[in-house]
């Protein structure tokens, strides 16, 4: 049996390879695998004919496809042009034990972002988070992740009051979500966030735009805003900082939907159907 995560060409090998050896396979989507945003350039179906065709053919073929948020089932379906009947929701897990609150919390609004363009930039809204930066001088931003050509052009627009990190370890991260009041997620399209539900486990009140995955996480323990909209983020934000019993609520949601055993549980009872 082949595991691939993402759908790309090295899926594309495993579940070919298994198809050829009789064996099973599965690929789980995360998202940019099956997006198709041309105005950002945005998804491995804005990319290259043979990538597209690499990609479907992981999507037609696998045993079993699997979705870390239900719109990403649609957008397989949609843009790889499948039935999606060996498609199956199963969200990613977190560890609740180690992300978790600890210490007295900041005035802070973090926002996690890996990104090597500017079209990258304006996927996940940190230039909206920017934006609202600037309209909120006596409070605190941190952006997390950024480097290379990214980070130089936060770098330029950024004022005085945003913190620019780069690529930081696990435990490091873990220290900032348990530090900031306010975690911001204010993408264009996601699939399940990582950084969103693992802030929210560090009781983060969380600040996203209804998209997606994003809702998925966030539900009604959070605030919502218009993508690219700065000054409903800033105003979000605001309310956030002042909301320390939404942070609560939002570990709680987390724990209660996304549990490592929930995935746990749902990848032994797909590997045993497949056998």
């Amino acid at each position: 049996m082949t595991f691939s995560w993402f759908a790309g060409g090295h899926a594309f090998l495993a579940v070919l390879f298994s198809k050829i050896l009789g064996k099973k396979s599965i690929v789980v989507v995360g998202g940019y695998d099956v997006a198709y945003v041309p105005q950002m350039d945005y998804g491995l179906f804005t990319e290259g004919w043979h990538k597209k065709a690499m990609t479907k053919f992981a999507l037609r073929h696998a045993d079993r496809v699997l979705v870390v948020d239900p719109s990403l089932r649609d957008d397989a379906i949609r843009n790889a042009g499948i039935s999606g009947e060996n498609i199956e929701y199963l969200p990613t897990g977190y560890d609740h034990l180690k992300f978790k609150s600890c210490g007295e919390k900041e005035d802070i609004a973090m926002t996690v972002c890996v990104a090597d363009s500017w079209s990258r930039i304006k996927i996940k809204g940190v230039d909206t988070f920017v934006k609202a930066a600037m309209r909120m001088p006596d409070i605190k931003f941190l952006v997390v992740g950024l480097r290379g050509e990214s980070l130089d052009m936060i770098q330029k627009i950024a004022p005085s009051n945003i913190e620019l990190i780069g690529p930081v370890s696990q435990e490091e991260l873990i220290s900032y979500y348990q530090k900031a009041k306010v975690y911001c997620q204010l993408s264009m399209r996601e699939g399940l966030p990582n950084a969103l539900c693992e802030a929210m486990l560090c009781e983060c009140t969380p600040v996203g735009t209804e998209c997606c995955g994003i809702t998925s996480a966030i539900g009604d323990c959070g605030f919502y805003v218009p993508y690219g909209e700065a000054d409903a983020t800033a105003e979000a934000i605001r309310k956030a900082l002042s909301s320390p019993d939404v942070g609560k609520r939002a570990r709680k949601r987390i724990i209660g939907l996304f549990a490592l055993s929930r995935r746990e549980n749902g990848l032994e009872q797909i590997l045993n159907e497949l056998g």
